[in-house]
C-alpha cells in the first residue's frame, strides 16, 4: 500500500533537522501540506550538535512535537549523521531501506546531501514510485578539500539518476546543478524556499532594548550575520573586514548569532584582531528578529549558500544587505 485512509504516504528525510534553513523548509513543508491528503513522516539524524539544554535544542524539541501532534510519525536515526563515515553510513542505509520497505510510500523526499544520497538509493531498491530531492544548495564548494569535492560530486551525478524530480531553491542553484552535469535540464524545478514572516516585522522599540542590553552606543553602526558558526559562512572574513574598518575610524559593533564548532575559533579571532569590545557572540536565539532590530546593516559572508532563507527575513525588516555573490544570493539581493 502507498495510500492509506489519511492519504498518499510521502516520507521526508533529512540529515540534520535543526533550526538551519534546510530544516525549517522542511518543517514549514510538513506543517504546511494538506493533512486530509497525505499521510507524512519525517525521518532524520537522531542526534544534534548542540548542548542539549542550549536554546536551539528545545526549539528543535518543540518543532518535532508540533509535527507528532498533527499526527506526523517522526523518526530518529542515530546514525543518519553529517559527517562521512563508512560504517554508521551503511547502518543508516539498510535502517532507511527497512523502513522505507515497512512504510511503502508513494514518495520519498530526501532533503540535503548525506540524506539526499542514502535516501534515494534506498528508496529506488524499495521500488518507491515516486523519489524527490531538494539539495538546499549543493557541496560543489567550500565545504570539503577537492577529492572529497570530486566524490560527492560523481555521487551526485549517479544518485541523480535515479531520482524522479530535483527541487532547487534558486534560478542559480539549477544553473550550478546543470554546469556540473547533475542531471538533464528537465529533472530539475526550481521552488523557493518558504519563510514565515510572521515574527519579522520592525518594531523600532526593540531597537535600543536590544542594544542596551548588549552595551552597544545608540550613535553607533551595528552590523548584524546569523548562521550555523562553521567555515562555510564566512564569519571570519567579516571579522576581519570589521576589522579594517575600525582601523579606518568607522565606529561599528559586529553581532554573530548563532552556534556551531566554530565559536571559540572566531571568539579568538576577534580577541586576536583586538575587536574583544567591538564583537558580541549571542548565541543562537529564538528572538532574532529583534537583534536584526538593533542592526543597520545586514551581511551574509557564506562561501555557499542555497538561497539563504535569512537574508528575506531581513529584507522584511527592511535592512540594507551586503552578501557575497555565490549560490542563490544573487537572486535575492542585486547590486544597488
Amino acid at each position: 500500500m502507498t495510500g492509506t485512509e489519511k492519504g498518499m504516504k510521502v516520507m521526508h528525510i533529512i540529515t540534520r533537522f535543526d533550526k538551519g534553513g534546510s530544516a525549517e523548509n522542511t518543517f514549514l513543508t510538513l506543517s504546511g501540506l494538506d493533512a486530509s491528503r497525505y499521510d507524512l513522516s519525517l525521518v532524520s539524524g537522531g542526534t544534534n550538535p548542540f548542548d542539549p539544554a542550549a536554546p536551539e535544542a528545545a526549539a528543535v524539541a518543540a518543532n518535532r512535537a508540533a509535527l507528532r501532534d498533527r499526527g506526523i510519525e517522526v523518526t530518529e536515526l542515530p546514525s543518519l549523521k553529517r559527517e562521512l563515515s563508512p560504517i554508521a553510513d551503511l547502518a543508516a542505509f539498510f535502517s532507511l531501506l527497512r523502513l522505507i520497505r515497512h512504510e511503502r510510500p508513494a514518495i520519498v523526499h530526501t532533503h540535503t546531501s548525506k540524506a539526499g544520497i542514502l535516501g534515494r538509493w534506498a528508496a529506488w531498491l524499495a521500488r518507491v514510485p515516486l523519489i524527490v530531492h531538494t539539495p538546499h544548495g549543493h557541496v560543489f564548494w567550500g565545504y570539503f578539500g577537492p577529492w572529497r569535492t570530486r566524490l560527492f560530486v560523481a555521487l551526485e551525478r549517479w544518485t541523480a539518476r535515479v531520482a524522479t524530480a530535483l527541487v532547487m531553491l534558486t534560478e542559480r542553484e539549477r544553473a550550478e546543478h546543470l554546469r556540473f552535469r547533475i542531471a538533464p535540464e528537465d529533472k530539475f524545478t526550481v521552488i523557493h524556499s518558504g519563510v514565515d514572516l510572521r515574527r519579522f516585522q520592525a518594531d523600532p522599540a526593540r531597537r535600543e532594548a536590544v542594544r542596551t542590553s548588549m552595551g552597544i552606543p545608540s550613535e553607533a553602526t551595528v552590523i548584524a550575520t546569523v548562521g550555523r558558526l562553521t567555515a562555510v559562512k564566512g564569519q571570519a572574513t567579516l571579522i576581519r573586514a570589521v576589522a579594517k574598518c575600525l582601523q579606518q575610524g568607522q565606529r561599528l559593533h559586529l553581532l554573530i548569532l548563532g552556534e556551531g564548532e566554530l565559536r571559540r575559533d572566531l571568539e579568538a579571532l576577534a580577541t586576536d584582531l583586538g575587536l574583544a569590545a567591538s564583537v558580541r557572540f549571542p548565541g543562537w536565539r529564538p528572538d532574532v528578529a529583534s537583534f536584526m532590530d538593533a542592526c543597520d546593516l545586514f551581511c551574509l559572508p557564506s562561501l555557499n549558500e542555497g538561497m539563504g532563507k535569512v537574508l528575506v527575513e531581513a529584507m522584511a525588516m527592511g535592512k540594507p544587505i551586503v552578501a557575497s555573490d555565490i549560490g542563490g544570493i544573487p537572486d535575492l539581493v542585486r547590486p544597488g
